[in-house]
Parts: structure tokens; sequence; C-alpha cells
């Protein structure tokens, strides 16, 4: 899936990876998509509860090269 913004969290532990996100998000534009790749397992969680509270749409999550989860929410509003 390609994102608009790709937020690099990689070593951020809980709750680095929403801030950021949540710092990010107006840079999208709306129907946009941004990207967070986090290697806290907490993300696994965080990110999809971060996008339902906010009324955003989380996209789910695909591996980076590395290996990394990358969680991807579209920005609605």
């Amino acid at each position: 899936m390609s994102a608009d913004l790709l937020l690099d969290c990689r070593g951020m532990l809980c709750p680095r990876p929403i801030i950021e996100l949540g710092k990010h998000l107006a840079e999208v534009p709306v129907g946009g998509v941004i990207a967070v790749a986090s290697d806290d397992v907490a993300a696994a969680v965080d990110v999809p509860a971060w996008a339902r509270m906010r009324e955003q749409e989380y996209l789910g999550a695909e591996p980076a090269e590395d290996g990394v989860p990358v969680y991807s929410v579209r920005r609605v509003s």
C-alpha cells in the first residue's frame, strides 16, 4: 500500500508511535494515508485503537522490507 506520509518509529516505545501519528496526521490530506513503521509490539493494538477513537480508518498492517510492521491509517476528517 502506498502512503502519503511514512513515519519511521522504529525503536520508539509506547506511546511515542501514537504521539507521532497524532502529531503528523494534519500533514496528510483528507482521504490520504499515513503509515507508521513500528517495532513496538504495543503498536499492533494502539494504532487501530487510536484510529477508532479519532474516527479515522485503520487500513491494516503490512511488513516493511526489514520485516517491521507498517500500520496504515486513512485520514477521514
